[in-house]
């Protein structure tokens, strides 16, 4: 933005009296330049709007509800992210012949390495499941297995990237699933994020993973931490005056946006400095997990302190579905294990065991597991043979995930791995598959789902993308 210079003095280039409160070019950059940031900051740590001074309605437009192609089966969707490759060998994956061979030469020439945890039977289905998992393993019955997963490359960057965008090239930036949904359906609720991550990971693709890319701004995800929202009250400035101060800002930005050739992305400002001014109202007490009552805070295991991350985020994740947000996803790093692999497995597997599966419990209980889609699962899998004396090489040839909840079988297994669980060999599903049985789920159809940009039309399946339609409740 440029600014026309303005003379100092008492009077303009034609000898006329400036105005008493006229400004002078770096007064007004100052000015602006506050007030951005006072607003990033009032996004974040606002307290509840008095009741009888409101923001301005939003006018329906391109966060509005709109309808998908074909009835959806599910409304929501709920991502546990499992940053860094779970040990499906360790966890989900009971293989009688992995745990016969253990020490003899594998399919890719290293020696088979046993899971040293106890597996054991569970629910109707007599589904097998490691000790690890004590909580998760009463929901199995929920649980629509995906056995069959393969992926493009073993470099967790890439993996990752690919596992929300679509994609594995980094240099050439593609929108996030949750921001095609977004785009695809809209909101439910127009004050709040459609779409929200909390505690994504930092690295390993970072904003590329919630970004909207070339589809408009407000597409992309709103990143939050376990924390959620903390006001201070005694700073609050009054709703009043910070409307005041949002208008002007908004004046230029639309008079910028008004411009020929101006950036599209200045629409997507426009809306996200509204939309942050209305979740005032809102995002601080939806976010106030100490407001649920004790028995529930147990059920999650909701505890002070880095070890209580997932928990909170589960809880949360609850209230903001329920609360109508299309996409949240939550994420727990460290399951990166080429040593210490067993150690980490239990440190990691107590901190998401319970969480997970009070999230199931607690959505059932409330009838939102009926229109609320949860999928678990991470960028890639582990393999059946040892690296060093206490660890897994990354798998992408043969891993599962699994889905709960709205529009799948449950109790039902699509795919399988091979005798030691090293390659897919039944029901394959690529990352295109999974995006493309997942977007189907929601009601969209992934050849339909496309944005032209530069000169070409694009969709988060790219050129391929199956539906698994046999998971179809």
């Amino acid at each position: 933005m440029s600014f026309r210079s303005i003379p100092r003095g008492n009077a303009d280039h034609n000898g006329q009296p400036l105005g008493r409160f006229l400004p002078d070019r770096r007064q007004l950059l100052k000015s602006a330049s506050a007030g951005f940031g006072y607003l990033a900051m009032s996004a974040l740590l606002a307290s509840k709007a008095r009741s009888e001074e409101v923001a301005p309605a939003l006018p329906p437009g391109h966060l509005a509800p709109r309808k998908p192609h074909f009835p959806a089966k599910a409304k929501r969707v709920i991502f546990l992210f499992m940053q860094g490759a779970i040990s499906q060998m360790d966890t989900w994956e009971y293989k009688p012949e992995l745990q016969a061979r253990d020490g003899q030469s594998g399919p890719g020439g290293g020696k088979l390495m046993a899971s040293r945890y106890k597996f054991a039977q569970y629910g109707e289905t007599g589904t097998w499941v490691s000790e690890l998992h004590p909580h998760l393993a009463k929901h199995v019955d929920k649980f629509c297995w995906l056995r069959g997963l393969h992926t493009d490359t073993p470099a967790h960057p890439q993996a990752v990237i690919q596992l929300h965008t679509g994609t594995a090239i980094a240099s050439l930036t593609r929108p996030s699933i949750g921001s095609w949904l977004l785009y695809g359906l809209g909101t439910e609720n127009q004050d709040l994020p459609g779409y929200i991550t909390i505690n994504p990971p930092p690295n390993f693709g970072g904003t590329v993973n919630y970004g909207s890319a070339f589809l408009p701004a407000h597409y992309q995800g709103t990143r939050i931490n376990d924390a959620g929202y903390l006001p201070n009250l005694e700073a609050q400035t009054p709703i009043a005056l910070q409307r005041r101060q949002l208008d002007l800002i908004q004046s230029m930005n639309k008079d910028l946006a008004s411009r020929p050739h101006a950036p599209s992305a200045i629409e997507g400002v426009i809306s996200s400095y509204e939309l942050a001014f209305r979740m005032q109202s809102k995002v601080p007490e939806l976010l106030d997990i100490s407001k649920e009552p004790e028995h529930i805070q147990q059920a999650y295991g909701i505890k002070d302190g880095p070890a209580g991350s997932f928990a909170r985020q589960c809880l949360m994740a609850r209230r903001l579905s329920e609360a109508g947000v299309r996409f949240v996803e939550i994420c727990h790093p460290g399951w990166d294990q080429h040593n210490n692999l067993h150690r980490g497995l239990m440190n990691n597997c107590q901190a998401v065991d319970q969480p997970a599966a009070a999230l199931l419990a607690d959505l059932e209980s409330r009838g939102l597991l009926e229109d609320t889609l949860v999928l678990f699962g991470s960028e890639f899998g582990r393999l059946p043979s040892a690296q060093g004396p206490d660890g897994r090489d990354h798998n992408i040839t043969g891993y599962p995930m699994w889905l709960a909840g709205a529009g799948v079988k449950p109790g039902f297994t699509f795919g399988a791995t091979d005798e030691v669980g090293q390659f897919a060999v039944e029901g394959k599903m690529h990352t295109n598959d999974l995006h493309a049985t997942l977007l189907a789920l929601m009601g969209l159809d992934h050849e339909s789902l496309t944005y032209e940009y530069g000169g070409r039309e694009f969709r988060l399946t790219d050129v391929a993308g199956q539906v698994a339609r046999e998971i179809f409740a």
